[in-house]
């Protein structure tokens, strides 16, 4: 198999896995992942202190602070925050799963912690502005954001794109079975050449061998 069969192969499990895959409910499992993933790492950020805007900051507009910050508050937040991530992947997938690469969840990450963090969310009281925050909070919850949107971006792209040709297993498979091609062509044009020598020697020198010794005078 040449490296072109090999991409028509590959492009056609390709097309046959995105025909499978149901955008939606792709998007809305993987946003619960999310939620459940980088939800819970930032309230173990919240439990050491690492930021001080409480886990359940999408819920401030709507219930009391005093609330968020028991164990039942941030429970509600997480689960909230599940919900957001949810949402966030929907909107995603549905606008940007043709984005290869990774750069495009780590902006989307970005966006969303500018929106939330310095341009609404302090407009309605989720949390103070950035310019009465503690450096940790923005360090903790920009990072935080960031590496949700990358998990969420660079997901979308792996089921939705070609990423898998730029794994080192793939280009590693393309390139054996490239180069084992040539190789394996010359092998046999070298055994065919040597069958073919030696069916010519065995004709010439057959009929050498079987002449009269001429007498000696």
């Amino acid at each position: 198999m040449n490296e072109q069969q090999y991409r028509q192969q590959h492009r056609s499990k390709t097309e046959s896995n995105k025909k499978k895959t149901n955008p939606f409910w792709f998007a809305m499992q993987l946003g619960m992942f999310a939620g459940l993933i980088w939800g819970g790492l930032r309230w173990l950020a919240y439990a050491f202190h690492f930021t001080i805007v409480v886990p359940g900051f999408l819920m401030e507009p709507f219930y009391n602070h005093t609330y968020l910050v028991t164990a039942r508050g941030g429970a509600a937040g997480y689960v909230v925050f599940i919900g957001f991530s949810m949402l966030a992947s929907v909107i995603y997938t549905m606008f940007l799963k043709k984005v290869p690469g990774p750069w495009a969840g780590i902006v989307y990450g970005i966006l969303w912690w500018v929106i939330l963090f310095v341009a609404v969310g302090p407009l309605v009281k989720m949390m103070p502005p950035v310019t009465k925050t503690t450096w940790n909070s923005i360090y903790t919850d920009f990072c935080l954001f960031l590496l949700w949107g990358l998990f969420i971006g660079y997901t979308v792209a792996m089921e939705f794109n070609d990423e898998r040709l730029r794994e080192p297993g793939a280009s590693g498979g393309r390139h054996d079975q490239h180069s084992s091609g040539p190789k394996g062509t010359s092998q046999s044009d070298h055994q065919a050449a040597g069958k073919e020598q030696g069916h010519k020697e065995e004709q010439t020198g057959g009929g050498g061998s079987n002449k009269q010794p001429e007498p000696v005078m």
